[in-house]
């Protein structure tokens, strides 16, 4: 189980090769779901405060 076995994890990402042990399908909705948790972090912060603008009295 290294580099040159064909059927592992870590085999597979040597060369570049996508099998059941390593399924693309299965890399492409965790990172999908990484990247939803990174934009809802800066999503819960607070938006800033605009500036009021004093009206004038008649």
């Amino acid at each position: 189980m290294g580099k040159g076995d064909k059927k592992s994890e870590q085999g597979k990402r040597w060369r570049g090769s996508y099998g059941n042990s390593r399924n693309r399908k299965k890399i492409k909705t965790r990172l999908k779901r990484e990247a939803n948790k990174k934009h809802s972090v800066t999503s819960t912060e607070k938006p800033k405060a605009k500036k009021q603008t004093k009206k004038k009295e008649d």
